[in-house]
């Protein structure tokens, strides 16, 4: 038997909130979700003037990040012709994706979900993300009920 550890909403929304702030530091209304480990969605805010198409991506990229373990910009150079993960992109329906802007979340080396963030450029969205993270990791690093 396992015993699965997971981002859950109160703790979602704290990355939201931060997230948020940052996006709207920069000017850039953003859609932010954070997915559980497993990739489910957990919780999601669109800003005011965000892109609505781009909510879809964001959840890709959260998906993303959370399956791989990895954020997703750091992706793209291994998934190019001639590396050894061409052709990834065309998994999970589509849905991986190599876009930045899609962060793991992490507790005692434990993925425990992922932010994703989509509607500015892809470093408007790192940028974003990297604030949600950065707030769970300086809360919830080394948290255990």
């Amino acid at each position: 038997m396992q015993v699965i550890t997971r981002i859950g909403l109160s703790e979602a929304n704290h990355v939201l909130d931060a997230a948020q702030r940052q996006a709207e530091a920069i000017g850039v209304p953003q859609n932010i979700v954070v997915v559980d480990e497993s990739g489910h969605l957990v919780a999601a805010r669109r800003m005011d003037g965000a892109k609505f198409i781009a909510m879809d991506i964001a959840i890709n990229k959260a998906l993303t990040a959370a399956g791989s373990r990895k954020a997703t910009r750091d992706l793209a150079p291994v998934v190019v012709p001639g590396q050894a993960a061409f052709g990834i992109h065309a998994q999970a329906n589509g849905r991986f994706t190599t876009l930045a802007g899609g962060i793991p979340l992490i507790v005692d080396g434990v993925v425990v979900g992922a932010v994703g963030v989509s509607s500015g450029s892809t470093a408007e969205d790192q940028a974003v993300a990297e604030a949600g993270a950065s707030a769970f990791a300086e809360r919830f690093a080394g948290y255990a009920e």
